[in-house]
């Protein structure tokens, strides 16, 4: 029988590759933080909560087409979690793109409470 946090983040990777923004938000808590790779330092834009994922969803379809996550990898690392991937897609240019990133994850009452993300760029 799989793991429940195996089980969780199963369906979180899948509603991502889809931008389901729905099913990502089932996935979170309700005070989900999510520090993106990009914005300013030290922290990168910080997302909160299930509003801001949901409208960051709609805003980045817009920006990024074809988005494609793959060999995604969930590491456990003590109470945090490590995912491990490569995203392929087209930017906001129009311009190809080939990168591999790293999540730093906190569960909490079986729902993803933290993902800080961090990305390979050019």
């Amino acid at each position: 029988m799989p793991d429940a946090i195996d089980d969780l983040f199963r369906r979180f990777g899948k509603a991502f590759n889809k931008a389901d923004a729905e099913e990502i938000a089932a996935c979170v808590t309700d005070d989900f933080e999510w520090r993106l790779a990009s914005g300013g330092a030290p922290s990168g834009r910080v997302l909160k909560g299930k509003d801001e994922l949901k409208r960051h969803f709609a805003d980045r379809s817009q920006a990024h087409r074809e988005a494609r996550y793959s060999e995604a990898r969930i590491h456990r690392a003590g109470d945090k979690l490590l995912g491990t991937f490569r995203v392929t897609g087209i930017d906001h240019a129009g311009k190809a793109f080939d990168r591999y990133g790293i999540d730093l994850y906190e569960v909490r009452d079986g729902k993803i409470a933290l993902k800080d993300s961090y990305l390979k760029v050019e």
